[in-house]
This record gives C-alpha cells, sequence and structure tokens, in this order.
C-alpha cells in the first residue's frame, strides 16, 4: 500500500482553529471533508518547512508554527497517511482558498459540528479533550 507522510497546521487565530473543505475528490471517503490545512513533505524538507510552504500555496498565508502537537497514523483504502500536526498562530484570518471550496473558524466547543476526514479526527479529539 501507497505511504504517504504529511504535515498539516491546527492555526489559531484569537481563540479559533481554521477548518478547510476539501473539493469533491473521486475518492468518497476524503471528498468535500473537512481537515486541518497542509500536505505533502517535499524531499530534502523539514516538516516544518513543509508545512510553511504548503500554507502559503494552499492559503497564501505564514503562520508562526510552534511545537508538534500529534502524529496520526491513518489506512485509508488507497493508502496510508502519517500525519504531523503543528500548532500555528496567524496575526490575521485573512487568507485565499487556493484549493479548498470553504473554511471556518471554530472554537473547540464547535469542532465536532464538522464532517472531517477520518486522519483528523484525533487531532479533533485530542484538541477537545485538552481544551
Amino acid at each position: 500500500m501507497k505511504k504517504i507522510e504529511v504535515v498539516a497546521a491546527i492555526i489559531y487565530f484569537e481563540n479559533r482553529i481554521l477548518c478547510v473543505q476539501r473539493p469533491k475528490n473521486k475518492l468518497s471517503y476524503i471528498s468535500e471533508k473537512f481537515e486541518f490545512p497542509g500536505g505533502k513533505i517535499e524531499q530534502g524538507e523539514t516538516q516544518k518547512e513543509a508545512l510553511k510552504r504548503e500554507l502559503f500555496e494552499e492559503l497564501n498565508i505564514t503562520t508562526d508554527i510552534q511545537e508538534l502537537f500529534l502524529t496520526v497514523s491513518h489506512e485509508y483504502p488507497d493508502f496510508e497517511l502519517t500525519m504531523h500536526s503543528y500548532i500555528c498562530e496567524v496575526q490575521t484570518k485573512e487568507l485565499i482558498l487556493n484549493e479548498h471550496i470553504a473554511q471556518e473558524w471554530l472554537t473547540l466547543s464547535e469542532l465536532k459540528k464538522l464532517d472531517w476526514a477520518a486522519a483528523d479526527i484525533p487531532i479533533v479529539n485530542k484538541l477537545i479533550m485538552n481544551g
């Protein structure tokens, strides 16, 4: 099975967290699901360098990337995903959705209302638990 390693950002602005919605996809289990933004680590990049690049490509934002929050391993039907999530902060909610179809800035207590991609759920649960 194909293995993919990615980074994801838990982006805080004041007490809200950025949640972004994926576009329609031929893989039904990730199509139009919410996720934390990020993407694949390119060869030669550190996790933080990859996250910085991906956030600029996807959202046109620069973030203050802080500590590693949680690494999740998840097996989807077509691939195995290892996702390293980082706590990040931004100075503004201004961004441009270059790849996603929607965004929401939610408090911890609101996170569960979204339809999350399966690999992102452990991050949501830990955020709420640590609340």
